[in-house]
């Protein structure tokens, strides 16, 4: 695979990691620069891991992960998009604090939903024998830093949306869940 290539599967494979630290970000007060470099590192990080694990895989049972892993994709982004939603349905307490920054653990589970997708990739590019090594860096690159770039936009966005930003990210997160289950399963227009 050449360069160009790369580069557009890199960037492609990072829209859905985008979409959702926009909504990370919309939610939190006033995130840094620093909380959305570690954001866009952690998705970064799992989205160059999961094509690796995806190719691995690809070399022994490539039908059976492709089989399923748009609907664990799925199932994750829709329950964090319901979770989401429904705290932004919640009346904030007068005195609670403003929320500076996510769980590592919330968004390792965000990373892993939008990033199940580079796994299935990953299983194809086994099958066309590409320099995986490669290719999943600059996925993960790629997806560093417009998961770093979807974090400050989203600390733009969250004051003009208020309370209704958590409500959004979560609608994005379940729209991001349902169009991966769309392609997969060849019903998208």
């Amino acid at each position: 695979m050449n360069l160009s290539a790369t580069l557009i599967l890199a960037f492609g494979m990072s829209m859905d990691a985008f979409a959702a630290s926009v909504g990370k970000g919309a939610i939190l007060h006033k995130p840094r620069f620093r909380e959305a470099f570690r954001t866009g590192l952690i998705f970064g990080c799992i989205e160059a891991i999961t094509p690796l694990i995806g190719w691995g895989i690809g070399l022994v049972a490539g039908q059976y992960v492709t089989e399923w892993d748009h609907w664990v994709a799925f199932t994750l982004l829709f329950i964090l998009g319901c979770r989401m939603i429904v705290e932004g349905f919640k009346r904030p307490e007068a005195d609670a604090p403003k929320l500076h920054r996510h769980s590592f653990w919330l968004l390792v589970t965000t990373a892993i939903a939008t990033s199940l997708d580079a796994m299935a990739v990953g299983v194809g590019l086994a099958l066309l024998q590409v320099d995986i090594i490669h290719t999943a860096m600059a996925i993960g690159l790629a997806t560093m830093v417009m998961a770093t770039l979807g974090m400050m936009l989203g600390r733009f966005i969250g004051p003009i949306l208020g309370k209704r930003a958590e409500i959004i990210g979560g609608i994005v997160l379940i729209g991001i869940g349902i169009n991966i289950l769309f392609e997969h399963l060849g019903w998208a227009a």
